[in-house]
């Protein structure tokens, strides 16, 4: 999303969001943008300068940058409200400003220790392993040291597949940094409403005009997925946004190693049979065993 120079955004115009419930509300944090770079003082809550200039290089997305990111070291970072929340994290709406100009993104935040509850099936994760053989104790222990460690594993496996993705020309959100547990992303928006979420496939009526292009799209994904040799694991209609005419795949820290992992094929296969099963539903038949030998020949 790209906003016109000299026009930057308050918290005070965003609208709700499709993002996670049609009808909640953003809880929105009343503070206009702070640029007094020689100030010693902290933003107030819910602000904070931007985190960019002290990411390193390997932890940014992937260049050409978009041309609404926002580079600039005085930019500040307001928290606008919450989008998602799920028992490995929440996802929150933020717009990083400068005085000329501003963005929203989404900032994907795994949580801390205390707070987490991974709901990730460890079939998942087979074929991956931490780096420490104490890591993995840690881990399959459950203790706090281990629920850190997984908290982190899982953010960066999301930052990796996210970036993997993009450079192979799949359709998610531009991976924009990634700051331990944090992830900060393209906001994907309503074309009729720049400041609301663009709503969840699952949210699309069954006559919707845009159906079978939404499938064209939606098996292009999938083949690219497949030539890189990984599945989602976990798509369905309810990770995948719709911007207009834009089919977009969300959610992809659970992706799967097709060769590594020994269920590879059977997320594929499932996979196949959620999505073929919702465009039935609405009125356009196609086999899931069809689609998921078609996409056997994509395979590395």
């Amino acid at each position: 999303m790209h906003f016109p120079a000299g026009e930057p955004t308050t918290s005070s115009q965003v609208t709700s969001s499709n993002f996670a419930d049609a009808d909640t509300k953003l809880k929105f944090r009343r503070h206009k943008p702070v640029w007094n770079e020689s100030s010693s003082d902290e933003p107030p809550a819910g602000q904070r300068y931007s985190t960019w200039p002290f990411i390193e290089k390997g932890m940014r997305g992937p260049q050409p940058y978009p041309l609404w990111l926002i580079e600039d070291a005085g930019a500040v970072d307001t928290e606008l409200g919450i989008l998602k929340t799920g028992k490995e994290g929440d996802v929150f709406l933020l717009e990083r400003a400068t005085q000329e100009r501003s963005s929203l993104l989404a900032a994907k935040r795994y949580r801390s220790r205390d707070h987490l509850q991974f709901s990730r099936s460890q079939a998942y994760s087979d074929g991956r392993s931490a780096r420490r053989s104490r890591d993995n104790r840690a881990i399959s222990n459950n203790s706090a040291y281990g629920r850190d460690i997984a908290a982190l594993q899982w953010a960066n496996a999301e930052w990796t597949y996210l970036l993997r993705c993009y450079e192979a020309g799949i359709s998610v959100p531009y991976p924009v940094q990634i700051d331990g547990t944090e992830i900060l992303m393209e906001f994907i928006a309503d074309p009729d409403n720049s400041l609301a979420a663009a709503p969840r496939l699952q949210q699309l009526a069954r006559f919707d005009s845009r159906l079978p292009a939404l499938w064209d799209q939606l098996t292009d994904a999938l083949e690219k997925f497949a030539g890189l040799g990984i599945a989602h694991g976990d798509l369905s209609a309810y990770n995948l946004l719709v911007s207009g005419e834009r089919l977009v795949v969300i959610d992809v820290p659970q992706c799967v190693d097709l060769a590594g992992n020994p269920q590879g094929m059977d997320f594929l296969h499932r996979d196949c049979v959620n999505l073929c099963e919702w465009f039935d539903s609405k009125g356009l038949s196609h086999d899931p065993d069809e689609l998921f030998a078609s996409l056997l020949g994509h395979l590395f």
